[in-house]
């Protein structure tokens, strides 16, 4: 009987590892050891790194391994693991923040080897590493976030550019502005971001590329400013946490969006309205101050 329940599981798990590769394009399938206890563990697990069409991951809670698979083109490991990480489970590679931890329910509270795995490996490499290699580490650590925090720096650059052609009702050059944002869009690797952004990202690229999309193909300024509401909104959210080398203002008009208001974000203080242009130029107020 243990036998025949052994094979329909075996059975069960490969039909299951089938079906998703059959959903995710250019599957990639890897196992790792996330720590936990119980089935409410799995649960949150397994929905914080799935992604529909992207990521699937089935976790087992009494060998504590974990079947990724994954779109290797949109995605990757690092990416899924992070998610988990924030949601308060432990990996090899990623550690869950103390606080996220501590909320966890009392049954999920695991023991947490790997905080104990990760300072007893940084403990042995200290006693064989040359400082000059930790020293390698940390600049190539500094520079790969330099490099995202400029190509990041680009995309709000292009975004405030493009909101400067709406305020001079020129949808010609909105159309162009928005190509640009797309383009720097595209560039950022999401998986080199810092952890908060990174998961910010996850939650707005969607619509910043729908946006930018969406302006990038009509030169007819009303329907780029109807999708400028939108896409300021997806914006705002990601340069509150990214943040910007100078002050970004949150504006907001009260006439735009038929009388319901919208924001936008400026590098001045100063009120030069994208809804309106020239017909109301200085409609609105300055709501927030990101530095």
């Amino acid at each position: 009987m243990n036998s025949l329940k052994k094979i329909l599981m075996a059975i069960t798990l490969l039909l299951s590892i089938t079906i998703s590769h059959a959903q995710i394009k250019n599957a990639t399938t890897e196992t790792v050891k996330i720590y936990g206890n119980c089935e409410m563990c799995k649960s949150t697990i397994e929905t914080s790194g799935n992604l529909k069409k992207v990521a699937k991951v089935d976790w087992n809670k009494d060998t504590k391994m974990a079947t990724l698979t994954y779109d290797s083109v949109q995605t990757n490991q690092d990416e899924i693991l992070k998610r988990i990480a924030l949601s308060g489970y432990d990996s090899d590679k990623f550690l869950a923040p103390d606080a996220v931890y501590d909320k966890l329910h009392g049954c999920c509270q695991y023991e947490r080897e790997a905080k104990v795995v990760v300072a007893t490996n940084m403990n042995m490499e200290a006693k064989v590493v040359e400082n000059q290699a930790d020293q390698t580490i940390s600049i190539d650590t500094t520079v790969a976030k330099q490099q995202e925090d400029s190509k990041l720096k680009t995309v709000f650059d292009t975004y405030f550019l493009l909101k400067d052609a709406l305020v001079k009702t020129d949808g010609k050059a909105a159309a162009t502005l928005a190509k640009d944002v797309l383009t720097a869009l595209n560039a950022v690797k999401m998986g080199e971001l810092a952890m908060d952004v990174h998961m910010v990202w996850m939650k707005e690229m969607k619509g910043l590329m729908a946006g930018a999309k969406n302006i990038s193909e009509t030169q007819d300024i009303k329907r780029q400013r109807e999708f400028f509401i939108p896409f300021s909104k997806s914006m705002y959210e990601l340069v509150k946490v990214a943040k910007y080398e100078t002050p970004v203002y949150l504006q907001f008009c009260p006439m735009a969006n038929g009388g319901k208001g919208a924001n936008w974000l400026s590098k001045e203080n100063a009120i030069k309205n994208p809804y309106y242009g020239t017909q109301m130029m200085t409609c609105g107020k300055t709501v927030e101050t990101l530095k």
